[in-house]
């Protein structure tokens, strides 16, 4: 029956699907912001202004789905998780675990992308998700304890992160940097304006901090 009721809000006019997810599910989705034609049902979405979710995406088994002012999330996303309510011994040694999307103001997720939140996923503003087949990946299988595991990953403001890339769970980007295209980001790294790239990635060079990407007070880039 849940099923049911979440596909018969998913075809509905967006005017009448705010008004299901709100008053059915408890959504918090400011006026202007807008859901297109896809399977969006985390424990609790927020939405605020001018943040929009496009087509074809699917979210599923995360806790919170939360886009700030002017997020986007293009089209063609799978976004999941493991939710903390869900009765298993997976991940039972991590209470505190946050199965959670977080997007910063202007920030923008493009298309075709995995993010697995089964741990926190944040993303500051002004940032871009771009290209395509970006995975996200928050757990893996600790070999040493041989149980599931999981750590947050946080990638900063101001960054670009290039297409097809791979990011594990415990790797920070650091404000104001680029990562590479292809690139595996498996660590935390600390230093602002730099071009992280390749497998592993590491720092490549210095960037200008006066360039146009960081200082701009629009998320979208024409």
């Amino acid at each position: 029956m849940k099923k049911i009721i979440q596909a018969f809000i998913v075809i509905q006019p967006w005017f009448i699907k705010r008004f299901l997810l709100q008053k059915l599910l408890g959504y918090k989705i400011h006026p202007t912001a807008r859901v297109g034609f896809s399977w969006i049902f985390p424990d609790h979405l927020i939405m605020e202004s001018n943040s929009m979710i496009g087509h074809f995406n699917i979210a599923i088994h995360l806790n919170k789905i939360h886009l700030q002012n002017d997020a986007k999330i293009g089209r063609g996303n799978w976004i999941t998780g493991f939710s903390i309510n869900k009765k298993s011994k997976h991940f039972i040694h991590q209470p505190n675990r946050t199965p959670e999307l977080i997007v910063g103001e202007h920030s923008a997720i493009t298309k075709n992308h995995h993010f697995d939140c089964t741990n926190q996923i944040k993303i500051g503003k002004f940032t871009t998700i771009a290209g395509y087949q970006s995975q996200l990946l928050t757990h893996s299988i600790n070999i040493e304890e041989n149980r599931q595991d999981s750590s947050p990953i946080f990638i900063g403001d101001y960054c670009f992160v290039s297409t097809n890339v791979v990011i594990i769970g415990g790797a920070c980007l650091p404000s104001f940097s680029v990562l590479g295209a292809k690139s595996l980001l498996n660590k935390e790294f600390k230093d602002s304006h730099f071009l992280y790239g390749g497998v592993p990635a590491k720092s490549v060079k210095a960037l200008n901090p006066n360039s146009k990407y960081f200082t701009r007070s629009e998320g979208f880039v024409y």
